[in-house]
Order: C-alpha cells, then structure tokens, then sequence
C-alpha cells in the first residue's frame, strides 16, 4: 500500500499532470467567457438583426398537453410539456465551439511565435558570445602538458 501511495504521489505531483490540471481549469473559465460572449453579446446582434432569438429555434416532435381542472379547480388531467427538438440551442453551442476553437489557434499561433523568437535569440546571443577565458586551473594544466611533451 506504501508503494501505491508513493507512485501516486510521484504521479499526482509531476510538473506535466499540474500544469495539464491548470490548463483544465483555465479552460473551463475561457469556456464559459467565450460562451458569455456567444450568448450576451454575438447572438442578441443576430437577434435583432434578422429578428429572431437562435436559442429559442426549434422543431415540436410532440404537441403539449395544457392541465385540465374541473369547476372546483381540481387538477383532472395534469399537464404534459411539448416534445421538441432544440436546434437552436445547438447551433449556439457549435457557434460556441468555432469561437473558442479559433481564439485557441490564435493563442497556440502566438506562443509558437514567442517560442521560436526566444530560439532565435538565444541561438545569436550563443553565436556572438566570445569563448570563455581558460581558469588559472586549466592555463597551469595546459603549461605542465606542454612542458611533459617537450621533455619527451
């Protein structure tokens, strides 16, 4: 059980399942600010462009039932809501999905971008950086080296 524990803890607490943990939590709040954006701001404007609400688009498979009472306001019959077919609702969510999907190319794009800028740039301050000076150690050893291949 010890070893269970401690591979748990290996895994749980390795740098890539954190960062994928953050990641996952990030995503979720970037989900629900592009799903705002969709909703309160993107699909009022289609609303009132070509007069009609996309989440509220749908097709009725089944008619609903209204509740029947009699005269003592007795419930006889209760009442069955409608069987439909919400596409409109759907079509938010795809609109939903394309958004986040494109914001996330661009933020991919961009940080593949910095990352090769930030290559570059350490490669020429590598490029343009002068050999290190030998330490005292290695000018003494260099000396003894030379001095014993003379003598030989």
């Amino acid at each position: 059980m010890a070893k269970f524990i401690e591979e748990f803890k290996e895994f749980a607490f390795k740098g890539n399942v954190m960062d994928m943990a953050v990641g996952v939590i990030i995503g979720g709040a970037f989900g629900k600010i592009v799903s705002s954006i969709v909703a309160d701001l993107i699909m009022p404007l289609v609303a009132a462009m070509w007069d009609v609400n996309v989440s509220d688009l749908k097709i009725e498979l089944k008619p609903g039932i209204p509740e029947v009472t009699n005269e003592a306001g007795e419930v006889v019959t209760e009442a069955v809501e409608a069987v439909t077919w919400n596409y409109g609702a759907f079509c938010q969510n795809v609109l939903d999905f394309f958004i986040i999907a494109i914001c996330l190319f661009f933020i991919v794009k961009a940080i593949a971008k910095a990352s090769a800028l930030r290559k570059k740039k350490e490669a020429e301050e590598a490029a343009a950086a002068p050999e290190p000076e030998p330490t005292k150690e290695e000018v003494l050893l260099t000396e003894i080296r030379d001095l014993l291949k003379e003598k030989k």
